[in-house]
């Protein structure tokens, strides 16, 4: 069996720098998972209120969409490592959920003012943070570390919950948030660790820098519009999760299904996240396929034929089988997508298209989520995801017709270190050499 068939795990191998990175990023998205989970849970203690909750989705989404944008722009215009230190104040605001979390003590404003601080910081970083990959890794092991990254992630979507109930059943509120401060030092740790911006792999497509500003936003959804591969692979995720997105449809199904059990409920709520990480467990392949558009629109189809499916099983094998399906289809798709999106963007557009790939990955779901139970309202939780579905198949299949060029897109050719310009400006490797046949040789002296 050839080495790297289920989980590649040779970006962890070759690059200690990424290895570490990894760590770190996997270590403060499970305990993101962790404060997400107590936040909602003091939060319900403080008010009983199921309107007060729901502000904490307002608490995160809007400053994780402009954080993300002005991220975005920052890291096209200074040193990305440095810009992702100074927005490790995250760090701060953790700190201060746990000062603040003691016996008989809170106040809801105060929690959700951390929270916004918190993820203001972490959203102006990330754009620059998804950059690493491609500055750490050669280019034929882009995908891996992708496809590494959103195990990372799904294993902390799975974890994060669980491990939140321990944590606030054991030692209460504190505990839950301190884990979170841990698992930032850990990142904080991976980051201060990369090297310095002259000794990284350099970028693919060189190009100088672009000041900070509104213009400089502007240029970086027009070269985004501008290349068919791009804005068609973000509009085939948009078009999944705005259209499909199926969580807001669990309580409902659970109750019109399974009689609205506990059990039953959580299995549905972990059940795509379970897909997801069967399917990273099989990134080997994934990222060998060399036609990454064509899978990207075949895996976006199938998410949505699995959630149409979804809506018209009964048994919860069925049922479960659909999300898990659905699940593995995502996983497909982001790997495949943020394959494109690394590999393809120049260095200096990488940091405002990588934005604009989060901000899609983040509203997409909020959007799906809202049309699903505005639609259930109408109509039926089960007409709301088989409307859903549906509608989903039907605009990837037009973006797959009239997107020849994402279809057709592959990598390019591997870009290795060892092959790259090195530190002095001096070229490591063959010397290329112009016109056809072989190099003629020099004349010895």
């Amino acid at each position: 069996m050839r080495p790297g068939r289920f989980v590649d795990t040779r970006p962890l191998r070759v690059s200690p720098a990424f290895r570490r990175l990894w760590i770190g990023s996997t270590a403060a998205g499970l305990s993101g998972q962790l404060a997400a989970t107590a936040v909602l849970h003091q939060v319900w203690e403080l008010t009983g209120s199921p309107w007060w909750t729901g502000t904490i989705g307002l608490a995160t989404a809007v400053p994780t969409v402009v954080g993300g944008l002005v991220g975005g722009t920052l890291a096209d215009a200074v040193d990305r490592r440095r810009l992702v230190l100074v927005t490790t104040t995250a760090t701060v605001a953790a700190a201060g959920l746990a000062a603040q979390a003691g016996p008989g003590t809170g106040s809801v404003l105060l929690v959700l003012a951390l929270v916004v601080l918190q993820t203001t910081a972490t959203a102006l970083g990330a754009p620059a943070r998804r950059t690493f990959t491609t500055r750490l890794l050669p280019t034929d092991l882009v995908p891996a570390g992708v496809a590494l990254n959103h195990v990372g992630f799904q294993v902390a979507v799975l974890a994060g919950p669980a491990l939140a109930g321990v944590l606030l059943a054991t030692g209460g509120l504190r505990a839950a948030y301190l884990a979170d401060v841990l698992g930032l030092t850990v990142s904080l740790h991976g980051v201060l660790r990369l090297p310095a911006p002259g000794t990284a792999s350099p970028p693919r497509h060189p190009a100088r820098r672009t000041p900070a500003g509104l213009r400089a936003t502007g240029e970086g959804w027009r070269y985004l519009l501008s290349r068919p591969e791009l804005r068609g692979c973000l509009a085939a995720d948009l078009a999944a999760t705005g259209l499909a997105m199926p969580v807001a449809l669990f309580p409902a199904v659970n109750d019109e299904r399974f009689g609205g059990g506990e059990h039953t409920f959580g299995l549905l709520a972990s059940a795509v996240a379970a897909g997801g990480l069967l399917a990273g467990a099989a990134s080997g392949t994934i990222t060998r396929v060399p036609r990454a558009g064509r899978l990207l629109l075949v895996a976006s189809a199938t998410w949505g034929s699995a959630l149409a499916a979804f809506a018209l099983v009964d048994s919860l094998p069925a049922t479960l089988l659909c999300l898990a399906a659905a699940g593995a289809a995502d996983t497909v798709a982001v790997v495949c997508r943020g394959t494109l999106v690394q590999v393809s963007t120049p260095d200096a557009y990488l940091g405002r298209v990588s934005a604009a790939e989060n901000v899609v990955g983040v509203a997409g779901p909020g959007l799906g989520n809202a049309r699903a139970g505005a639609v259930a309202g109408l109509t039926s939780a089960t007409t709301s995801a088989l409307t859903g579905g549906l509608a989903c198949v039907v605009v990837v299949g037009v973006i797959a017709a009239t997107t020849p060029a994402l279809r057709r897109w592959r990598p390019p050719a591997a870009v290795t270190p060892t092959s790259a310009a090195t530190p002095t400006g001096r070229v490591r490797g063959p010397v290329p050499h112009r016109g056809r046949g072989r190099p003629r040789r020099r004349p010895r002296r």
